[in-house]
């Protein structure tokens, strides 16, 4: 009886050290490039909140913001790797040239095309995470920041129609589809590196700036814009990526928690950015800017400008082919 009664003991020990109910969480990194009071992060924190609740405690997330474990490039490369596991973070298109098409000028140009296009399951996010899964990386949602326009220092001549030259000098991101996107609208394009910006827009090497969303425009650049053209043809676009590696790691449960909560924070990222534009479009007035607005009826001209671009940028390197598809499929949206 007293062996009997032992070994009763011992199992029900067992039990209890391997008790999913005891059992250590996984711990997940959380990497962002944003800094800690911005709303990216904001939401990176909601979401590993509700990541916790939603598996029962049964995984952890840790929000790392600003760029603390890396930049985006470095962060892909340790999720990859699988030392980093999720990210909020721009897609590092040097790992496939492809993955340029998140940032193809015109393919939507307000709020509500944007949630279209960008809710998981559509074609555009199943693309993207089809070219990351191919490097050990899957895409389970998308963060929009906000829509770009063009920031000016002087008047631009007739912003709706891309067959007027606008008669200022315009930076664009080093990036084909802006450039590309910058000619077709009627701007005189030149390639100015990010920290470098403010200071030629200052010292008269550039008139305009192109590759701003509308709250870093005011932000950065506020005191020496005197004008704001709220054309949306782009989008200030950052992934919600999990390492292969970590996500093997998640019960289909849990990963399934993961999915439906990257679902709500895809969504209300987009309510969230046309808050945020608003903010700062506001913002941008009372400081003596002067901004304008535009319907997405009033835009098409200028979406189907930049949508005559997409044949040259897929031949520069996302693919002709790709491009093709990608106008069947966004062309009209």
């Amino acid at each position: 009886m007293k062996k009997f009664a032992l070994m009763l003991t011992v199992m029900f020990l067992f039990a209890a050290a391997v008790s999913p109910a005891t059992a250590a969480p996984i711990v997940f990194r959380f990497a962002g490039q944003s800094p800690p009071e911005h709303m990216a992060t904001k939401t990176m924190e909601a979401m590993a909140k509700e990541i916790k609740e939603g598996t029962n405690g049964r995984v952890e997330v840790k929000v790392y913001p600003a760029s603390q474990l890396g930049n985006y490039t470095l962060v892909m490369e340790e999720m990859i790797r699988g030392t980093i596991d999720m990210a909020c973070m721009s897609l590092a298109t040097d790992f496939d040239p492809r993955l340029e098409i998140i940032y193809t000028n015109g393919f939507v140009t307000g709020y509500d095309s944007a949630k279209k296009a960008l809710v998981p399951g559509a074609w555009l996010p199943n693309k993207l995470n089809a070219f990351l899964n191919e490097v050990g990386v899957h895409l389970l949602g998308s963060y929009v920041e906000g829509f770009i326009g063009i920031g000016s220092s002087k008047a631009v001549k007739d912003p709706l129609d891309p067959k007027v030259d606008k008669g200022v000098l315009t930076r664009v991101p080093n990036m084909v589809v802006y450039t590309a996107g910058a000619k077709a609208m009627g701007y005189r394009p030149i390639t100015i590196p990010y920290p470098d910006v403010y200071q030629s827009m200052q010292t008269g090497v550039c008139d305009a700036v192109d590759g701003y969303p509308t709250a870093a425009a005011y932000t950065i650049l506020g005191d020496v814009l005197k004008y704001w053209y709220a054309t949306n043809y782009s989008m200030e676009y950052l992934g919600y990526m999990i390492s292969d590696k970590s996500w093997k790691k998640l019960s289909p449960e849990d990963q399934k928690v993961f999915q439906e909560v990257c679902r709500k924070y895809t969504l209300k990222s987009i309510d969230n950015a046309k808050s945020e534009d608003d903010k700062y479009m506001a913002l941008m007035e009372k400081k003596g800017i002067k901004v304008f607005k535009y319907s997405e009826e009033e835009l098409k001209p200028i979406k189907e400008a930049c949508v005559s671009t997409w044949e040259a940028v897929g031949k520069a390197g996302t693919g002709v082919e790709l491009m093709k598809e990608f106008k069947k499929e966004l062309g009209n949206l």
